[in-house]
């Protein structure tokens, strides 16, 4: 039975076209999309230009392991050079988020990522096309998160971007 994946996408380098052919480019992968509305976020931890993020859903049978593979091969077809660990200015990020229920933390790799409860520009969204899912690990759904995130913090904007959304 596939589990329902969702994946974080950001970009602040062209992001408006890196948005775009990252769609295109995760849609060529795993096929159908559940794709969230873009946001606007000043970068954490950095000096730079703002991002834009969104989350994007879909039903996959690979393994985790499958698809954190193909999400780094897509980076870097778009220039990402994921061996620098320091915070920077990306053309495209891929993180998976959630792959359906599944609690791991194995070092390289924790599910659910932890910034989905620290990041309004992942929760947010995330929200938008996951708000009844619950949090394998709070026990609280995603659209109760993000009421009760402070949002003092981390401001986000909409940005109105045509991404072929379409949503269940």
């Amino acid at each position: 039975m596939p589990a329902r994946v969702y994946v974080g996408v950001g970009s602040n380098i062209d992001a408006r076209r890196n948005i775009r052919l990252g769609i295109r480019a995760l849609r060529e992968q795993f096929g159908e999309l559940i794709i969230s509305p873009v946001y606007e976020s000043e970068p954490v931890g950095f000096a730079g230009k703002n991002f834009y993020n969104l989350v994007i859903g879909f039903d996959s049978n690979e393994t985790c392991a499958e698809i954190v593979a193909a999400l780094h091969e897509i980076e870097a077809g778009f220039g990402r050079n994921r061996a620098e660990k320091h915070l920077y200015s990306k053309t495209l990020d891929l993180d998976l988020l959630l792959y359906g229920d599944l609690v791991v933390d194995d070092g390289d790799l924790q599910l659910p990522r932890p910034d989905v409860i620290q990041y309004a520009f992942v929760l947010r969204p995330l929200a938008d096309v996951a708000g009844d899912d619950v949090h394998p690990l709070v026990g609280r759904s995603y659209r109760e998160l993000w009421y009760a995130f402070d949002r003092r913090e981390q401001q986000l904007w909409p940005v109105d971007l045509e991404t072929g959304r379409a949503t269940e």
